[in-house]
């Protein structure tokens, strides 16, 4: 099994900084947020510019190329609602160090993204959804199946579809939480690949405490086959977990400084 991938989600308009300067098209927050982010583990940087319904083609382009030409030609995931800045991002996308990952597509409004990702040839995250968050595994992993055969039918690998099973906020929804590590498990056992937005689980709970519930979430779902996440990679407590986890399941070799690499 290899090591876990670390997707860094720290870009992204939510965050004042970051809505500010792409508006401003200001390049040097952004590009200071990738630089912790790459120096801190990340092997992918998600891109997440929002619904951008009104300039959204240029503006991904306009990151893309800011981030690709500045940091040689680093891997990114492409995060929005609109389709069409999605697409000009996979045109603009230099794959030197790694091919696009498309977040996302999902069983509902978004299955057309499935034949998108497959036009541009890139890695598809897959939301095991409708339209809604499924009620039980098993309608998870009925979305799931329509998705993996979708994706097949056109001549993809499996193992580029990256499978989401939807990380749930514990405060609130604490009970569904097993049953979402159980949904990564079934992933696991047929040999898929799995991923989503981890730090999900610990929204609404104070600052401190939330780096505690990230590391034993990230514990437990790794425990459970997970293969990918999107974190916040700048979160050492987290990153020190992972490393670990990935000790423990020989996807790394041991030494007394591994924590250091």
């Amino acid at each position: 099994m290899p090591k876990l991938t670390i997707i860094g989600e720290r870009i992204h308009c939510i965050s004042p900084v970051i809505r500010a300067a792409m508006a401003a098209r200001d390049p040097e927050p952004i590009l200071q947020r990738a630089r912790e982010q790459l120096s801190a583990g990340a092997d992918y940087l998600d891109v997440n510019i929002g619904p951008a319904e009104n300039d959204g083609e240029a503006l991904m382009y306009w990151v893309v190329r800011l981030l690709q030409d500045n940091l040689d030609n680093v891997p990114l995931a492409l995060d929005t609602a609109n389709d069409r800045a999605i697409e000009a991002g996979l045109k603009a996308y230099n794959r030197e160090k790694g091919r696009p990952i498309l977040n996302s597509a999902d069983a509902g409004g978004r299955f057309h993204r499935v034949k998108l990702a497959a036009e541009y040839e890139a890695i598809c995250i897959a939301l095991c959804a409708g339209d809604g968050i499924p009620a039980d595994n098993d309608e998870r992993m009925a979305h799931c199946q329509t998705l993996l055969e979708a994706w097949l039918e056109l001549g993809m690998e499996a193992e580029d579809i990256w499978f989401d099973p939807l990380f749930l906020v514990v405060k609130g929804m604490q009970e569904k939480q097993h049953e979402m590590l159980d949904a990564i498990g079934m992933i696991t056992e047929m040999g898929l690949n799995s991923t989503g937005g981890l730090s999900n689980c610990s929204n609404g709970m104070p600052k401190a405490v939330r780096p505690i519930m990230d590391s034993a979430m990230m514990a437990m779902a790794m425990a459970r086959g997970l293969t990918s996440a999107i974190v916040n990679p700048c979160d050492q407590r987290l990153m020190q977990t992972v490393k670990s986890c990935d000790v423990i399941r020989n996807n790394t070799l041991y030494a007394d400084s591994y924590l250091e690499i």
